[in-house]
């Protein structure tokens, strides 16, 4: 059994960030800048009151008797409670004997075009720890897009304002850029664990590496461009934000809609169908939050029994990724242009350079993570790069035929043919009737080529009929896998 070590991560930088962020507001407070502390204080107890009803709904404490967890929740203590019970659970496993054991089977990863399907016993504190880094991956995220995103911004934008970087802002500014980059590589992690949930994944320290290359390079960038645009376009930063944060928002809820599937109802039995629209308007609004900064490897879809979209689409991928570019892009240019003298001792366009190819290097570590050291790329049915190249050239094809430059707009609409154009025409004609008489018995040979966007139906139909004959305890034991 490994070692617990994610949620002891998960745990250190939730409490580091919160202390850092009680110190740095308490200095707000003693130099008199009352609106950065209330919204330094707002960007760090929200998150961690949300945390809190996280674990808390995941454990189902509300309908078991624990009144001492409820307090250490209501009192935020509830995440470290639960990383000292992870480790009395790993530390108790092996000195008894256990008298219940669930099996789960799970696919190893295809070898020669084959795969086998592995058994193994699980025991109920194996069970519990399932549970335990589960809850953790979830609020680790939480944490992540919803508090530390929007303080590591609020900070970086004080910073410019006072053309300065105190010793416990810039600790904070860490810890936070830290928290977003490892809430997004579990948020990785836990895409790949749900998409594959009938295989037996081990994600190597290369895959790791390039997750936390290409997330740090694609959020440190964001949040920059942010805070420089906001700087000098301090109106128009809201509308810009608004916008991301509703398309995100809503779209789940316009393919549901689209979809006509029945609402869903087998989130959790003791919630009403209010509380169940709740739960889906906080998760779509988690889904959101990941989109301002970066790409959600976890796709909502809410006509799915998992909430998750278990197929991937490349041409999404690649259609966020080019606006995204585009939108950072004319997002610079537009602070390049009412940049104030505040920037008189930067040099702008090297900036801009920099912010532009740091995104690209953010692109390149994610097509080195899918095309090389994706765990299971070997169940990819198409390539990464060749989608990506696909929606380019299909963009392309677009842009060329809309243009009014390639309409055909010729001398034989517009003058009348000549004696030798109509004579070769009429060759012309009887040569193809003859051809068309001699092919008409043929067989139709024409194909047609398909884009297939949901490249991962046959392997999940295939998970689904395996799974079907599980007993009920090995699918709780998968369920806590994922």
């Amino acid at each position: 059994m490994r070692l617990p070590s994610s949620i002891f991560v998960s745990v250190s930088l939730f409490t580091a960030e919160t202390t850092a962020a009680l110190y740095l507001s308490s200095t707000y407070r003693s130099a008199g800048d009352q609106i950065w502390q209330g919204l330094t204080l707002l960007f760090t107890l929200v998150p961690s009151v949300l945390v809190q009803l996280t674990l808390t709904f995941i454990h189902r404490d509300l309908s078991r008797d624990r009144p001492l967890i409820l307090l250490l929740h209501i009192l935020q203590l509830g995440p470290i409670v639960r990383c000292l019970e992870a480790f009395c659970i790993y530390g108790s496993v092996g000195r008894v004997e256990e008298p219940y054991v669930s099996i789960t089977r799970k696919k190893q990863m295809p070898r020669g075009g084959q795969s086998e399907e592995v058994e193994r016993q699980v025991g109920q504190a194996e069970g519990k720890l399932f549970t335990h880094r589960a809850a953790f991956a979830r609020t680790s995220v939480i944490q992540a897009f919803l508090g530390s995103a929007p303080q590591l911004t609020l900070q970086l934008y004080i910073c410019v304002l006072q053309q300065g970087v105190s010793i416990g802002r810039g600790t904070l500014m860490v810890i936070s850029l830290l928290s977003i980059v490892y809430g997004a590589l579990r948020c990785n992690i836990l895409a790949i664990k749900i998409k594959y949930d009938d295989y037996e994944v081990d994600v190597r320290p290369m895959a790791y590496l390039c997750i936390f290359l290409w997330r740090s390079f694609e959020i440190a960038t964001r949040v920059v461009v942010l805070v420089l645009f906001s700087s000098v376009l301090q109106l128009w930063v809201l509308p810009v934000v608004l916008l991301n944060f509703l398309v995100f928002f809503l779209y789940p809820w316009i393919l549901f809609w689209q979809s006509h599937s029945p609402f869903p109802e087998n989130i959790e039995k003791t919630l009403t169908r209010v509380g169940t629209t709740i739960v889906l308007c906080l998760l779509t609004f988690l889904y959101a939050g990941i989109n301002m900064f970066c790409w959600s490897a976890v796709q909502v879809k809410l006509n799915d029994p998992d909430l998750i979209n278990k197929s991937q689409n490349w041409y999404r991928m690649a259609v966020y990724y080019m606006l995204r570019f585009v939108e950072n892009a004319s997002l610079l240019l537009l602070w390049y242009i009412y940049k104030t003298d505040v920037y008189q001792f930067i040099c702008a366009p090297l900036l801009v350079l920099q912010l532009l190819v740091a995104y690209a290097i953010a692109i390149f570590f994610m097509l080195v993570f899918y095309q090389f050291c994706h765990p299971c790329r070997r169940l990819f049915s198409s390539n990464m790069t060749q989608g990506f190249w696909d929606c380019s050239s299909l963009l392309c094809l677009m842009c060329n035929s809309t243009s009014p430059q390639n309409r055909p707009i010729g001398k034989t609409v517009l003058e009348p043919p000549s004696p030798s154009t109509r004579k070769e025409a009429a060759n012309h004609s009887r040569a193809h009737d003859t051809a068309s008489d001699s092919t008409d018995d043929m067989p139709n040979d024409t194909t047609y080529d398909m884009l297939n966007d949901t490249i991962y139906d046959l392997p999940n139909e295939t998970g689904n009929n395996v799974g079907d004959g599980i007993n009920g305890d090995i699918n709780h034991s998968v369920s806590c896998n994922a």
